[in-house]
């Protein structure tokens, strides 16, 4: 199934990409330049903490966390 809206961005990345012939420095350099331009505030989230799993409640993290770690118990 064909998605319409997807279909369109991909169509437009493609033209941007060929503009600058692949060259992603070009590519992220003019982003940036569009955004600064655009007068938007750019936000800036601070980094998640390391051990979460992204998307999860801290509770469902800690459980998948504990089911992941390697058992402590010596080995006999």
């Amino acid at each position: 199934m064909k998605d319409p809206i997807v279909d369109e961005v991909r169509k437009y990345r493609m033209e941007h990409a060929r503009k600058f012939r692949g060259d992603l420095a070009a590519i992220c350099a003019d982003l940036r330049a569009v955004q600064a331009a655009s007068g938007h505030e750019v936000v800036r989230l601070s980094p998640r903490r390391a051990g979460r799993l992204a998307g999860m409640p801290k509770q469902s993290a800690k459980k998948q966390l504990t089911r992941t770690s390697p058992s402590t118990e010596p080995a006999t």
